[in-house]
């Protein structure tokens, strides 16, 4: 390569970053937003619930058309696109008046994005082969550190300036990100002169990779494993004793436990999946994620419960980073920037039946039976990935798509 990927990574870790941050900045106060600036006194579950949902489904359904264009086009354009849409979204949330205007805005939000899988796509296509997996370990670590930097900044000016204002504080930071990828995210290996494809092509193209396929039902499954717990680990802080005026505050703890942890080991995977194959680390983190469910059941106090979900955390941080790995390995470049659209549809997925259905087993049993299920669930998932011998079906290197 006549470029350094090094840099490319580095840059694109700071985008994907920003634009994380400025996720987490804003988006998890939506409730008290809906409540103190927007007036919303009754059904305030359904219109959070309508408002973090109506992003992810409409993500899910148009992430596939942002892949055929960005496999046509490039995926820098696709970064630019939606850092720049995003950045204009952001700062529309900030003078909306009623929760209908803001579901509007949250459905182009939804319809619009996609910095973060154009990111990771351009990384799997721009990185030597061999330093693949480490180049993706590393790009996981950024959307946990913004995830993890996130919530405090916007904790910060929310309760300093406004809910509000967090949306403007948003607009600002993924603008940084759009104007990085604007001028110092360098493509290369890329044919602009190959036709684009239908978006029903590229669903057809990906059912006849059946490994591929495989790779993304892993997603879906272990992105619903995350967010299952979404709408219950504060709760489940407040049932430990903790009173509800601290709750926030060591659920916000808790929550960046798994974040730190994944900041950690992520790259480490990374690496020592190059180097004993990436089935076998997926399969290391499915069990890990697994166990550490498990004994989150026993657990009686919130310190030993912020405890285990760190631990369980530098087990996880093996499973996303092995499966982006997955993909590149099992799809040809010409096909990757539509099979990590598809991949983005699959988590997106996951995350909007996560929270719906956490929240129904936690109104029908103990949280803490949540936890079994979950473990249980991953621990399912893992035999089927030995017995379906994955990893023994994964090249060294990319090979086209079976047709």
């Amino acid at each position: 390569m006549n470029f350094s990927w090094k840099r490319n990574l580095i840059i694109l870790w700071i985008g994907v970053f920003f634009c994380s941050t400025a996720y987490s900045i804003s988006i998890p106060f939506l409730p008290l937003f809906l409540s103190s600036d927007l007036g919303v006194r009754n059904h305030l579950e359904f219109w959070s619930g309508l408002s973090f949902g109506i992003t992810f489904l409409a993500s899910a359904l148009v992430s596939p058309f942002w892949g055929s264009l960005a496999d046509k086009y490039g995926r820098k354009p696709m970064l630019i696109r939606s850092g720049y849409s995003l950045a204009v979204l952001y700062l529309i949330n900030f003078f909306v008046q009623d929760p209908y205007s803001l579901i509007v805005v949250r459905l182009f939000q939804g319809l619009l994005a996609g910095f973060v899988p154009a990111a990771i796509a351009l990384v799997g296509t721009n990185t030597p082969e061999e330093k693949t997996g480490y180049a993706l370990g590393i790009m996981s670590t950024a959307g946990a550190t913004g995830g993890i930097i996130g919530p405090l900044i916007g904790g910060f000016v929310s309760h300093y300036y406004g809910n509000r204002s967090a949306f403007l504080f948003s607009a600002i930071v993924v603008l940084v990100s759009a104007i990085i990828a604007t001028f110092w995210v360098k493509e290369e290996n890329f044919n602009r002169n190959k036709a684009r494809s239908h978006v029903m092509d590229d669903i057809r193209e990906a059912r006849a990779n059946r490994v591929f396929v495989t790779v993304l039902g892993m997603m879906g499954i272990c992105t619903f494993s995350v967010m299952i717990l979404e709408p219950l680990l504060t709760v489940y802080v407040m049932e430990m004793g903790v009173q509800p005026d601290r709750a926030s505050l060591s659920s916000g703890i808790i929550f960046s436990a798994v974040g730190v942890a994944t900041v950690i080991m992520a790259p480490r995977w990374g690496k020592l999946g190059s180097r004993i194959g990436f089935g076998k680390v997926l399969v290391i983190g499915l069990i890990g994620g697994a166990v550490g469910n498990l004994l989150q059941f026993f657990t009686t106090g919130y310190v030993a419960f912020g405890i285990l979900r760190f631990v369980y955390g530098l087990f996880f941080a093996a499973v996303f980073p092995a499966i982006n790995a997955m993909i590149v390995q099992v799809t040809e470049p010409a096909f990757r920037g539509r099979a990590f659209s598809l991949n983005q549809s699959a988590a997106q997925i996951g995350t909007m039946a996560g929270p719906i259905i956490g929240g129904v087993l936690g109104g029908w049993l103990p949280i803490r039976w949540i936890f079994i299920i979950n473990g249980l669930a991953l621990l399912a998932t893992a035999i089927v990935v030995k017995w379906s011998r994955l990893e023994h079906k994964l090249p060294g290197v990319a090979k086209p798509v079976e047709k």
